[in-house]
């Protein structure tokens, strides 16, 4: 068993504040992201004299990083910036079409929550009537991808825009289960 967190190793700019957040009495640079793996939401102070662009991914893990001097705190979908916001489902977009063979895997292996309800019926759109379709298609033969999965399950929207629509959905944090991300719990001790 994992005892130990599995860390963001890489992540996307969301937004780059050069001289911070406007309403912020401290005027130092702030860069907002979100992970490679987990779709972490990450406030970082970016090393001196570095810029980044929306878009970029960097480095965070635990080796020396080029562009991230530190990772001030973990932030919810409420504290990102509006620019940060606009970009989400673009950045969430990208992540799960270079990582089509780990979603689609999902769609192969996704099993029951309770009796009455299934993973995949987390997924927006997806009810009871695509789910024995999804169910029939991949027992035939396991889905190869996201073509493969539109093409074989009648109606069924984008698969990658289904996921991005649920990733955005679990940050925000309104979700009772959570399929890709790591529900966001405010510590109450000043954290």
């Amino acid at each position: 068993m994992e005892t130990e967190e599995r860390r963001e190793e890489h992540a996307f700019v969301l937004d780059f504040m050069l001289t911070g957040k406007s309403f912020s009495n401290r005027p130092e640079p702030i860069a907002q992201l979100i992970g490679e793996e987990r779709f972490t939401l990450l406030e970082a102070t970016p090393k001196p004299g570095a810029t980044m662009a929306i878009g970029e991914r960097v480095y965070i893990g635990k080796d020396e990083r080029d562009k991230i001097m530190l990772i001030k705190s973990r932030v919810s979908y409420d504290e990102l910036t509006q620019t940060a916001k606009n970009e989400l489902n673009n950045m969430i977009m990208k992540i799960v079409k270079e990582k089509e063979a780990h979603f689609v895997n999902i769609f192969n292996t996704a099993g029951a929550l309770n009796i009455r309800q299934h993973s995949l019926e987390l997924l927006p759109g997806v009810g009871k009537r695509h789910l024995e379709s999804i169910i029939k298609a991949r027992t035939e033969k396991k889905f190869e991808s996201f073509a493969d999965i539109s093409a074989r399950v009648p109606l069924l929207q984008d698969p990658a825009k289904l996921i991005t629509e649920r990733v955005v959905s679990e940050l925000m944090g309104n979700e009772r289960f959570y399929m890709f991300t790591k529900p966001y719990r405010r510590d109450f001790r000043g954290r």
